[in-house]
């Protein structure tokens, strides 16, 4: 069994209360870390909470619910969350959302399209700008992003969402190096298709049993971000590592 060496470590995560966020917090748990999580519905906190601590009562696990694209909440929660963990080593960037899927861009709003920025460009911003303070202090300090093979690949109908996940990936390289002398390492994950409920209600359906692709746990994605997250993946900085069963390596040559 490979110690990850993340045992007492200090994780945040942010949409944490369901799907990927939901699994890399149990995971971070798993391994014996002290876990906060971010979540903008109260109600899906309180149920996760309650079910991370039944799952792991020995573990030290809080929470807050806030906006992630409202600076002040995002500072108050991370300064709250953080005081309760006794300091921050990791950062787990996972809130996002779809926003409609379908419509060509001249049918995509434009409220429409900056809303899906402000979650998931500008969530993840004001993430490590809140945490950046406390991750200074960190051990082994990283900022793990949550991105998508939509940041490389695009099909139509996912304008907006597309744009967010291509930001993601230049976020990361940019973090990467700005954060370098302080010792922060930030790289992302970038999955296809992962069965969350988010991904069931954007495709408008209730199972992917007979999906005719493949698709990936949420803790198959969990297991990623502990990885990178460990101190043993030193080296690795500035990746948004694709997850998508090889995909983007295939020729469209009809070989």
């Amino acid at each position: 069994m490979v110690d990850l060496g993340l045992a007492g470590r200090r994780v945040l995560v942010t949409g944490g209360t369901s799907g990927i966020g939901l699994a890399v917090a149990d995971a971070f748990a798993d391994e014996g870390a002290h876990v906060g999580i971010i979540g903008r519905s109260p109600q899906r906190l309180f149920t996760a909470l309650e079910d991370l601590r039944r799952r792991h009562p020995r573990a030290m696990i809080v929470g807050g619910s806030c906006d992630i694209s409202a600076e002040p909440a995002v500072q108050s929660t991370t300064n709250d969350l953080v005081s309760q963990l006794g300091g921050l080593d990791h950062l787990v960037s996972s809130a996002g959302i779809s926003g409609s899927l379908g419509g060509t861009v001249d049918q995509v709003a434009a409220e429409e399209f900056m809303e899906v920025q402000r979650t998931n460009v500008l969530g993840p911003f004001l993430a490590i700008k809140t945490a950046l303070p406390h991750l200074r202090e960190g051990t082994d300090a990283t900022y793990t992003l949550i991105g998508s093979d939509s940041g490389f690949v695009t099909v139509p109908g996912m304008l907006a969402y597309n744009a967010s996940k291509g930001a993601i990936v230049q976020l990361t390289r940019a973090l990467s190096t700005e954060l370098y002398n302080d010792g922060i390492r930030v790289n992302s994950i970038c999955p296809s298709i992962v069965d969350t409920p988010m991904a069931r209600d954007g495709l408008g359906i209730d199972s992917f049993q007979d999906a005719g692709y493949p698709v990936s746990k949420p803790a198959n994605i969990a297991w990623l971000v502990l990885s990178l997250a460990s101190p043993l993946s030193g080296p690795v900085n500035g990746v948004s590592l694709l997850a998508d069963y090889g995909y983007h390596a295939r020729s469209s040559f009809p070989a």
